[in-house]
């Protein structure tokens, strides 16, 4: 008996067949571009993510360097007394301590406009190392102490506001009580992609705990 073809039972065209080849290809490329910007997005995220910690990071060590400023574990006056404790600059720090009874200088500077450079010198004996790459500012504001009452002065009597810091060449003829850092750094430039990402700024400020100890 011979098999008839049956209405249903032909098969596709050739222009059929190109049809669903363009479709399927317009569906790849669909998946290919999402997953292309999906992966750009990643890229982004992490390189702020990445840079945020890293700053907040070299943050915590120059906080911790400056809540240090005038700190004498042994109660006895600093090795080097005729220095100050310390040296306010507008975008370097220099503070002096002892622990341990050694003496400390730690100073902090931009090096080459984009490094954040931390210096400690101990007994004589200087270390320098990069903390934070891709900088763009380090600023030092200070707030002072002209009426002896052991708080931040309000100068313009409407309440601790912006205005109220001062710069380092005011600050270095009045009694500081409080430094303020603003750090801005962008993120490591390892694709095109993270070179469009906002630079980052981190501010905090801390009081100094040993006032009565510095000159």
């Amino acid at each position: 008996m011979k098999n008839r073809i049956r209405p249903n039972d032909k098969g596709l065209t050739l222009i059929e067949l190109l049809v669903g080849m363009v479709i399927c290809a317009m569906v790849v490329a669909g998946i290919y571009r999402l997953f292309i910007a999906q992966s750009r997005a990643y890229t982004v995220q992490d390189s702020v993510v990445e840079v945020q910690q890293n700053i907040r990071t070299a943050m915590e060590v120059m906080l911790r360097d400056l809540r240090m400023t005038a700190f004498d574990d042994d109660r006895t006056p600093l090795v080097n007394v005729a220095q100050p404790a310390f040296v306010p600059g507008d975008h370097s720090v220099t503070v002096r301590y002892e622990h341990e009874n050694a003496p400390y200088e730690v100073r902090y500077w931009l090096e080459g406009g984009t490094n954040l450079n931390r210096q400690e010198t101990r007994n004589g004996v200087s270390t320098t190392e990069t903390i934070l790459e891709n900088v763009e500012a380090l600023n030092f504001t200070y707030g002072v102490d002209e009426n002896e009452d052991g708080a931040m002065d309000d100068l313009n009597v409407l309440g601790v506001r912006e205005d109220d810091w001062v710069s380092a060449t005011t600050a270095g003829t009045l009694k500081v009580v409080s430094v303020r850092v603003s750090l801005t750094a962008r993120p490591t430039p390892t694709s095109p992609d993270a070179q469009n990402v906002t630079p980052r700024t981190l501010v905090s400020a801390i009081t100094f705990r040993n006032l009565s100890l510095m000159r």
